[in-house]
């Protein structure tokens, strides 16, 4: 067959092969373009993308403003150094900041950095006698030591040791057991208002009300790591309204720039103010691509209404993949707060993920037994029932064949 490329999938495997350590296992399939919710690999089959960019392209594949912006950008600024304003960077930092509690804006590349912004200044903040921050069982904030010393998950630890000393866990949604942990070394509580790797859970409202009341008690940090939750994922711009519990602190990145590298701290002011010249610094951290792009993804959620078509895409969801906790017996749960979706199974979740790849639908499983959707928030309804069917189909037969 006549590929889109030069390279046939088979072919770009071998270049991997050859050229790419690999740390990552990857499907031997070479995606060449994207639109929508659609990509395409280069022997030219198309599929449904329900966990676009791992989360990241929130607006679907190459949407059109935030294309037009970064390429007018590209032909005007492409990179200066912090040490100089940006207009695009303030404007930026100014919409994130009017849609949220009013914080002031760090600008890094990634949620790993995000955190790693929010860890020192927690740090900063209970200086210098304060260092430890709580985190929670199940929770994950990226992949660099600091950020994965904070992720109180095992397996993710193995080989890595020692780890950077001052996290403390706690079981989640357990707030004596927090209460339990808080000492006068204690600077911080750090977690996601909605686990998303750990499996699309949820913290329960009194629960997150409970740490709020604990961090104003104590003088602590209450900081959300909203990677996955915010900039409308939920069906509000950031998961903390859904709950009604404000942080101190807020880390973003995966869909902050449409598809682009991005990412940010937002904190409120007296908080901030912590992090001073020479503490921290990103190099390409709101570079005015990166900022063209975050302005443009923001205008388009507006623009296209998108945190009420979130909720119309939620109620889709809710309809055709809920019933299945009582009709297939390997549906143990599901759950699905807007455009996050859980399905967790009692069995190995990885055949589902490769069926629904052979029926041109793409999904992703977390903690092995949990299938996880986080489609783009512009996914038509008529797409999401689309998916659902192959998804469903995929269920009945594995549990036909169980």
């Amino acid at each position: 067959m006549e590929t889109v490329t030069g390279l046939s999938s088979s072919e770009t495997v071998s270049l991997f092969q050859r050229y790419v350590i690999p740390n990552y296992v990857r499907y031997p399939i070479n995606l060449v373009r994207g639109e929508g919710s659609f990509v395409w690999d280069s022997e030219g089959r198309r599929y449904l993308d329900l966990f676009p960019g791992w989360g990241c392209n929130l607006l679907g594949h190459c949407p059109p403003r935030v294309v037009a912006a970064v390429q007018e950008q590209l032909a005007t600024l492409i990179h200066v150094p912090n040490t100089w304003h940006m207009d695009v960077q303030g404007r930026w930092a100014q919409m994130l900041s009017e849609r949220s509690f009013g914080g002031q804006a760090f600008f890094c590349n990634s949620g790993a950095e995000a955190n790693e912004a929010a860890i020192k200044l927690a740090r900063l903040y209970g200086s210098p006698q304060r260092y430890k921050i709580i985190t929670f069982e199940g929770g994950f904030h990226g992949r660099t030591l600091g950020a994965l010393s904070a992720t109180a998950q095992p397996k993710y630890h193995h080989g890595l040791g020692p780890l950077v000393a001052g996290f403390v866990y706690a079981p989640f949604n357990d707030l004596e057991a927090v209460r339990s942990r808080i000492d006068n070394e204690t600077c911080a509580i750090l977690l996601e208002p909605i686990q998303g790797e750990g499996g699309v859970r949820p913290a329960r409202p009194e629960f997150l009300r409970g740490l709020r009341q604990l961090a104003d008690e104590h003088q602590l940090l209450l900081i959300f790591d909203e990677v996955q939750t915010g900039c409308g994922r939920t069906g509000h711009w950031f998961a903390y309204q859904k709950f009604d519990v404000v942080p101190d602190v807020m880390t973003l990145a995966k869909g902050l720039c449409g598809g682009l590298a991005g990412g940010a701290l937002l904190a409120r002011p007296e908080i901030a103010s912590y992090l001073k010249p020479g503490m921290h610094a990103s190099t390409f951290g709101g570079n005015p691509i990166a900022a063209r792009a975050g302005i443009a993804f923001l205008e388009t959620i507006e623009a296209e209404r998108l945190l009420e078509h979130v909720q119309r895409l939620e109620t889709v969801f809710r309809q055709r993949l809920e019933p299945l906790a009582g009709t297939l017996d390997i549906v143990k749960e599901v759950r699905i707060f807007g455009g996050m979706i859980g399905l967790e199974l009692t069995i190995d979740g990885s055949p589902a993920v490769a069926q629904c790849l052979e029926k041109g639908v793409l999904i992703n499983c977390t903690q092995q037994t949990v299938l996880r959707l986080l489609p783009a928030l512009n996914l038509s309804e008529e797409l999401a029932h689309e998916g659902c069917d192959v998804l469903i189909s995929v269920l009945e037969e594995l549990r036909d064949n169980s």
